[in-house]
């Protein structure tokens, strides 16, 4: 079986491709959701970000309090790092065993949709990256709108992403999301003949 990655910077489009796919009846696994899970209660991620970042990073529930967590992890030396490396292992944990199970109902393809996976740990898996991209200022106005916040803020979030060029090296094809839906559909469809024509 084939681990494709399908990636690329907020605002881009990405989950209307991961959709299209689904639709295709390719199994799909959403990075993102499950990097939450990882740190709700009853994840093993819980213990060892506590013994690394300390119990303050806990609500009165047991639950993780990401803002804390997230400036622990950026004010210490290598705390982003030990961040990754913990909560990343029980990612890829789940997201292999997806996979495992994607293959047991006979699937050859499986695509795992996440913004993080160029640099990241879970690169190492994929037998091919997908990447979607859009214009600068597109991409802007959809993160406004999808998340309530301010354009400065929208272009802030995206200064802090891996460049365009940095996931272009890395990826099989582009998937340019610069005109309508069905344009992009119709490319999504593109990159996966690409793929089925170069790896199968």
């Amino acid at each position: 079986m084939k681990i494709i990655g399908l990636t690329g910077r907020s605002g881009c489009g990405k989950s209307t491709v991961a959709k299209y796919y689904r639709e295709l009846g390719y199994p799909v696994a959403d990075a993102d959701q499950i990097a939450r899970q990882v740190l709700e209660p009853g994840s093993p991620c819980i213990a060892l970000l506590v013994d690394a970042f300390g119990t303050e990073i806990l609500d009165e529930q047991g639950a993780i309090k990401r803002r804390v967590l997230a400036d622990k992890a950026f004010s210490q030396p290598n705390g982003s790092q030990k961040l990754v490396e913990i909560t990343h292992a029980e990612i890829i944990k789940r997201l292999l065993q997806l996979a495992e199970q994607a293959e047991q109902q006979g699937c050859y393809w499986f695509f795992v949709d996440g913004a993080l996976i160029v640099g990241a740990p879970f690169q190492a898996y994929c037998d091919a990256i997908l990447l979607v991209t859009a214009p600068l200022q597109a991409s802007i106005q959809r993160i406004c709108m999808r998340d309530g916040i301010s354009e400065e803020s929208a272009k802030l979030r995206l200064a802090a992403q891996c460049s365009e060029e940095q996931l272009r090296a890395a990826c099989l094809a582009e998937i340019r999301n610069d005109s309508t839906v069905q344009v992009l559909l119709q490319r999504a469809e593109e990159a996966l003949n690409l793929l089925k024509g170069g790896m199968e």
